[in-house]
């Protein structure tokens, strides 16, 4: 059999067929409700009605004529699926731009944050779209329009079909910053029918760790290496750092972060303030709580969960010329609900409180905290950032507690201590010790599309 890899799927293969068929089979049945989720999620961000039929593979004139202009010029492929992602593409893709200054850089989402944040990474040439949904229509005409010499998914981004058609259609596929929870090994083995086939469609993995690295080759990538993490290679806007420290000298109060924070989160976090406010002295030096929810369709719902708790609150939205204004000085809460902003908001920020992390969902990216200098109080579940959390706590950039009691305890104490100045000093240096992974991914990626 021909093929990308000897390791690439058997068209012979039975099994993986039928599990194959029966997927896409499902998805074709729930293509109108795919459709409808879709189209609802844009009553809240109209960006998902943008260009929706973009997602099944159907692309007007406009867009055919941008893409014409790829012609004589090396295509990179790269999927940034949401927001995280497509802030940690940046630094890859400039290094992707140095070693090949004339690639043109087809760029595709799947969220309305990611496709926003993604605009920054485009330079005049370049075409931003959806990611397909994965039928094997939809696929076929997406690869057939774009013809990107390779395929780069970011982290965790494997879909059946797309690794299938790409391997139909020749397109090396990588995925860059590759990481792979023992739970999300767990459930792909479950359904290895489907899920190993993709694995091993897949050309090369640049993992962030040896850990990363075994569970991928467990689910069957046949090429496995260990690169780093992309993230630690983010450099925070200077401008949003200055912006984040005249926050911080206009309150008068130090500031706690509850960065990213998910739902189901802010009530146990209010009600742990609520205590531990309570045992301190009632004066103008008393902490401030910042809420930074990670989905911004949540900006609202957790404003009324803030103000049923008895709190008062201020928004960031509302602040003429961004400058907090009377109301917000007065406010025990602030509620950050503004995108592109959270280097400020960690700059502005004593200490941070790790969203993501107090409930099972596995953390958030506490890289770029690091990289702003700003100390890290952790819950139990950082199993997305495992690495990350570890080498972090081992660095004394950040510290774990056991809930939101014990994080909301130690992030009061940090404001009141010379500690927090530590850990900010361990932080920066924490952040710049791991960089250099986007150079490595990018002469791995562009080895890939031009071999020998």
């Amino acid at each position: 059999m021909t093929g990308l890899s000897d390791s690439a799927p058997s068209e012979l293969a039975l099994k993986p067929w039928l599990a194959r068929q029966a997927y896409s089979l499902l998805l074709r049945l729930g293509t109108p409700a795919y459709l409808w989720r879709v189209w609802a999620r844009g009553r809240e961000e109209p960006a998902y009605r943008v260009d929706w039929t973009w997602r099944l593979g159907w692309y007007g004139r406009a867009h055919r004529e941008a893409v014409r202009r790829f012609q004589g010029h090396p295509v990179l492929w790269l999927h940034a699926v949401s927001l995280g992602e497509a802030r940690a593409a940046a630094p890859l893709v400039q290094a992707l731009r140095v070693q090949r200054p004339d690639m043109r850089l087809l760029l595709t989402h799947t969220t309305a944050t990611g496709r926003e944040a993604g605009r920054a990474l485009l330079q005049d040439g370049d075409v931003q779209t959806w990611l397909p949904y994965d039928t094997p229509g939809a696929v076929r005409r997406f690869l057939r329009l774009h013809r990107p010499q390779v395929g780069v998914l970011m982290e965790t981004e494997v879909w059946p079909n797309l690794q299938h058609e790409a391997w139909r259609a020749g397109v090396p596929m990588v995925l860059a910053n590759a990481r792979l929870s023992e739970k999300s090994l767990r459930q792909g083995l479950r359904v290895g029918a489907l899920m190993r086939p993709a694995a091993q469609a897949m050309r090369l993995c640049l993992a962030q760790t040896p850990q990363d690295a075994a569970r991928l080759t467990r689910m069957g990538a046949p090429l496995v290496r260990v690169a780093g993490n992309v993230k630690f290679d983010m450099t925070p806007s200077p401008a949003l750092l200055m912006q984040g420290q005249a926050w911080r000298a206009a309150s008068t109060r130090p500031l706690v972060l509850a960065a990213s924070t998910r739902e189901g989160e802010e009530v146990g976090l209010l009600a742990a303030w609520q205590a531990a406010c309570a045992r301190l002295a009632v004066d103008e030096a008393r902490p401030r709580l910042w809420i930074v929810p990670r989905h911004p369709q949540r900006f609202d719902d957790v404003a009324e969960i803030v103000t049923s708790a008895g709190l008062s609150l201020s928004r960031r939205s509302a602040w003429s010329n961004g400058v907090p204004d009377a109301a917000a000085m007065a406010a025990e809460v602030w509620l950050g609900d503004s995108m592109g902003e959270m280097p400020a908001y960690y700059a502005a920020a004593r200490v941070a409180l790790l969203g993501g992390s107090f409930a099972p969902l596995g953390g958030q990216n506490l890289i770029e905290a690091a990289a702003c200098g700003c100390p890290v109080v952790m819950g139990p579940s950082t199993f997305n950032f495992a690495d990350a959390a570890e080498l972090s706590e081992q660095a004394g950039a950040a510290q774990r507690v056991a809930d939101w009691s014990e994080g909301v305890t130690k992030a009061l104490e940090m404001c009141e201590s010379g500690l927090q100045a530590r850990m900010a000093a361990c932080a920066l240096e924490f952040a710049q010790a791991h960089r250099g992974a986007a150079h490595k991914m990018a002469e791995a990626i562009w080895a890939v599309a031009w071999p020998g």
